[in-house]
């Protein structure tokens, strides 16, 4: 099953960004640290060919500290500057302002050599929807700025933001792809909120979640639902809507009901720390 979606929205920031790249010094994508490479844009890869970029893997307090650890030696293997961010976290946004620094220098080395007195360095902030870039936004600047929320295509337009003397930063509205041809890449960024929840059905995305579960974390499915371990789907739905009061008329499951506790439960970190992402060689 292919996956479509690519709103009109989607296609303009597309062509903004596109504009606007010459502009800029580097790039600063972000991405979940719960999916890293499933919440990395290809669209992205093709605009921004050889521009300078870093990738902030963000929400990494929702991800598994061991596989962060391993994604974040995979970037760097491969070249590219990267760091882990709880937005909340002063030390994590320090971080994230060092490297950036880091990353102008060269350029600002440059325009000194040339007698040319140093701007302030200009950065693109790109990212899938719902990936935390508005509230990292609010963090850099030290104030509410850019609108944030708990659904995709909060950001709708760009706008530059001062980072204290730093840098200035460009926002952009989150931009997907036009389909996933991987199934898979659909339904981890369904179960972390990255795609709108009437994309697919909220019922098969609460299956794949728990799926996964079983696979990798059946410790987390048993300290959360009381169960590691299941043969049939429709048992586990009913087993964890019974025990979460997930009932309709005659007691009876209601599934779509049971499905929102099992994704809000991943969302907010009930669940535990998840990563659906695992780096290969």
């Amino acid at each position: 099953m292919t996956i479509q979606w690519f709103p009109g929205h989607m296609a303009k920031a597309k062509r903004e960004v596109a504009e606007k790249l010459k502009l800029i010094d580097f790039v600063i994508e972000l991405v979940d640290a719960r999916a890293p490479e499933s919440s990395q844009n290809p669209m992205l890869q093709q605009l921004l060919q050889t521009k300078p970029k870093m990738i902030v893997m963000m929400k990494k307090d929702l991800a598994d500290p061991k596989l962060s650890e391993e994604w974040m030696e995979a970037f760097k293997k491969d070249n590219v500057s990267v760091v882990a961010v709880n937005a909340q976290d002063k030390k994590d946004i320090q971080a994230l302002i060092n490297l950036a620094k880091q990353m102008a220098e060269e350029k600002m080395n440059k325009m000194k050599a040339k007698g040319i007195n140093p701007r302030p360095a200009r950065a693109m902030i790109l990212g899938i929807p719902n990936v935390g870039k508005s509230t990292l936004i609010n963090r850099l600047a030290n104030k509410k700025i850019a609108k944030t929320g708990d659904r995709p295509g909060v950001t709708t337009s760009q706008q530059w933001i001062k980072v204290k003397k730093d840098f200035e930063l460009l926002d952009t509205p989150g931009i997907l792809w036009p389909k996933f041809e991987d199934e898979e890449v659909g339904y981890r960024l369904a179960a972390i909120g990255t795609i709108k929840d009437q994309i697919l059905p909220i019922e098969d995305v609460a299956a794949y979640i728990l799926d996964y579960l079983k696979n990798f974390y059946p410790d987390l499915l048993n300290e959360r639902f009381g169960f590691s371990n299941f043969e049939d789907m429709i048992e586990a739905f009913e087993t964890i809507g019974k025990r979460r009061g997930c009932l309709e008329a005659g007691a009876r499951v209601n599934y779509e009901k049971t499905a929102e506790v099992i994704i809000q439960d991943l969302r907010s970190g009930k669940l535990g720390r998840i990563t659906f992402d695992v780096p290969t060689e």
